[in-house]
């Protein structure tokens, strides 16, 4: 492996291939450099992915993991109706990574990945950190956006009479973990003995490309940026998180944000075809698609009056929308409710707990 300092010049160069209007100074000094807008508000959040807790080197693609690094930052800059501007990527490595891990081939497919969603988007890198580490590989994003003042869509901003909208399908994710760690693996080109080509072997019913586009969903998450911007712009959403600890968790933090409660129609809510490589029965698919997380899908509260131009707006950026359910007011200990065949009954809020045993 090259050098921490011949390694930043490789991302330097990749770096200044970018370009942003307000950017003074980019990478190459102590601190970045970007010109501040009047009426607007910036945003800026973070994300950390460790081996072995967040993704196995095992089954992770570099390239895949790379715009996953910044697909999952992009996701939640979106959830806040904002428009993502800037990142900063700081590396981890372990020092057995050269000789067992990804080698110089490995870390270009990673930034291939990374720059491939960046330029997607319109995000410049501006800054990071790299260091070794004596164990395990930790990839932290960090992206900063921008918005209207005032325009930033809050997760405490439901209203009781809201209609609940989920973007997309959700379930896919879950299911595509689940099997890479039961032994199946997308076929992708790379390089390093770390990765194995494995053709995955369909369940009995299922088919190799649902079982790749599973995968895929893992591995390879697309952030709704574009809706989740126009949905700032335009006023649409009253609250907004976007599905990354699961369907009910997500919205049980909305209730608690908004002090709200929430019913979700089981019926209702799309569940990804995905999901059937996992189960079969329509409970079972319910539970696991709600409890899942890393959809990466936008979850939102909103004016029902408004659901044509949703629909259209959503038509517009090629997605499917669903309206799920409506906001309550908060008369129960339970805030997230089921209702299936006009009876409702507590949702058993579970999702991803990084502490969680």
């Amino acid at each position: 492996m090259p050098s921490e300092f011949d390694f930043i010049k490789a991302i330097q160069r990749k770096a200044a291939a970018q370009s942003a209007a307000d950017l003074v100074l980019g990478i190459g000094d102590d601190a970045a450099i970007w010109r501040e807008q009047s009426g607007r508000e910036s945003l800026i959040t973070v994300d950390l992915l460790v081996e072995d807790v967040d993704f196995k080197l095992e089954y992770a693609p570099p390239r895949w993991l790379g715009y996953k690094a910044l697909a999952v930052s992009l996701s939640d800059i979106a959830a806040m109706g904002a428009a993502p501007k800037f990142s900063l990527l700081t590396l981890s490595i372990p020092r057995w990574i050269a000789d067992c891990g990804l080698r110089i081939a490995d870390w270009e497919q990673f930034f291939e990945g990374y720059f491939e969603l960046a330029a997607k988007h319109r995000v410049a890198l501006i800054g990071g950190d790299i260091s070794s580490s004596p164990d395990k590989l930790a990839i932290d994003s960090i992206v900063i956006g921008q918005c209207q003042a005032g325009k930033a869509v809050r997760r405490d901003g439901a209203k009781v009479g809201d209609a609940i909208y989920v973007t997309g399908s959700i379930g896919a994710s879950a299911a595509g973990l689940k099997l890479l760690l039961g032994g199946e693996r997308v076929e992708e080109n790379v390089r390093s003995s770390a990765f194995r080509r494995l053709k995955p072997q369909p369940p009995e019913g299922g088919t190799t490309n649902a079982i790749e586009s599973a995968i895929r969903a893992h591995l390879k998450p697309e952030p709704r940026v574009k809706f989740g911007r126009q949905l700032g712009e335009l006023g649409l959403a009253n609250s907004m998180i976007d599905v990354s600890d699961g369907l009910a968790q997500d919205l049980a933090h909305i209730c608690e944000a908004s002090n709200v409660g929430a019913v979700i129609e089981f019926d209702a809510v799309p569940i990804a075809e995905e999901v059937s490589l996992v189960t079969e029965n329509a409970d079972e698919a319910f539970e696991f698609a709600v409890s899942g997380g890393e959809d990466f899908e936008l979850l939102f509260t909103a004016d029902r009056s408004n659901e044509t131009e949703l629909m259209a707006l959503a038509d517009d950026c090629q997605l499917r929308l669903t309206r799920i359910g409506e906001v309550l007011e908060r008369s129960l200990p339970v805030a997230v409710l089921t209702r299936r065949n006009g009876e409702t009954t507590p949702l058993l809020v579970r999702g991803y707990d990084h502490f969680g045993i």
